[in-house]
């Protein structure tokens, strides 16, 4: 099988990490994966801030956690926590921050790190002590978070099946 279509079939959801740090090459690829991602009219309005601070990241989860109702959310602690943002005003800010996820995802994967989409910040972002959080990470105000990349190494091995999923029909 075509290596890169094993990847897309054999990527899984990473819901527990080892405390194993990621190489910085490696981090650097996919982040550069995340960059070559498709984007709306080219526009590329988005910006990554990665946080690799286990305390930055506990610090968010918590955040979260609280103003959700969840009590000792964690998003699973990973190793490195990429978030994604775009600007409010984009009309394809979420489909564009959805495809670079999406690649973020498949590079991890192709160096056997686990990853797992974070969703509960899209609805907070304009929350006033969520924003101030925000605001120290450097994230714009003018920016909204879709969706965030939770990677670490899994702390359980990953299923390597491939199965279906869905339903496929070829019309011609």
């Amino acid at each position: 099988m075509n290596a890169i279509i094993e990847n897309l079939l054999t990527r899984r959801s990473t819901r527990a990490f080892l405390q194993k740090e990621i190489p910085d090459n490696e981090l650097n690829e996919i982040l550069q994966a995340a960059i070559y991602a498709p984007s709306g009219m080219g526009k590329q309005t988005w910006k990554f801030t990665v946080l690799c601070n286990q305390e930055k990241i506990q610090q968010l989860a918590e955040l979260i956690g609280r103003k959700l109702g969840r009590k000792g959310y964690d998003m699973y602690r990973p190793q490195v926590l990429i978030i994604p943002s775009n600007q409010k005003e984009n009309p394809h800010g979420m489909e564009d921050n959805a495809c670079a996820l999406e690649n973020i995802f498949l590079a991890a994967h192709s160096f056997g790190i686990g990853s797992v989409w974070i969703n509960q910040l899209r609805t907070l972002c304009d929350d006033p002590e969520v924003r101030a959080l925000l605001d120290e990470f450097e994230i714009p105000s003018d920016h909204v978070v879709y969706g965030m990349a939770a990677l670490g190494y899994p702390a359980d091995a990953p299923k390597k099946e491939i199965h279906k999923i869905g339903e496929i029909r070829i019309i011609k």
